[in-house]
């Protein structure tokens, strides 16, 4: 496990903490319920950093989804809600 969240429930904003980041790079998918990508973040984390705030998913719509990571070869899922 190399990211956790600060909750699992968000409106329009995730917050991912970073735990020991080895890369500089982040890549994180998000899927609805059909599995279908609603949104994508790839970036770069500066040196030191360790969190990450992924802005702009007001536009999504509320329900369960699935945050998928990877950092490298590192790869890790988990099941989010979107709420009000």
């Amino acid at each position: 496990m190399f990211a956790k969240l600060r909750s699992n429930v968000f409106i329009d904003a995730l917050t991912l903490e970073l735990i020991a980041p080895f890369q500089s790079s982040l890549k994180a998918i998000l899927r609805d319920e059909l599995g279908y990508e609603c949104s994508r973040l790839e970036t770069n984390i500066p040196q030191g950093d360790k969190t990450v705030t992924w802005k702009g998913l007001n536009d999504l719509p509320y329900g369960i989804y699935t945050l998928e990571l990877s950092q490298g070869e590192d790869e890790m899922k988990m099941r989010l809600i979107k709420r009000v």
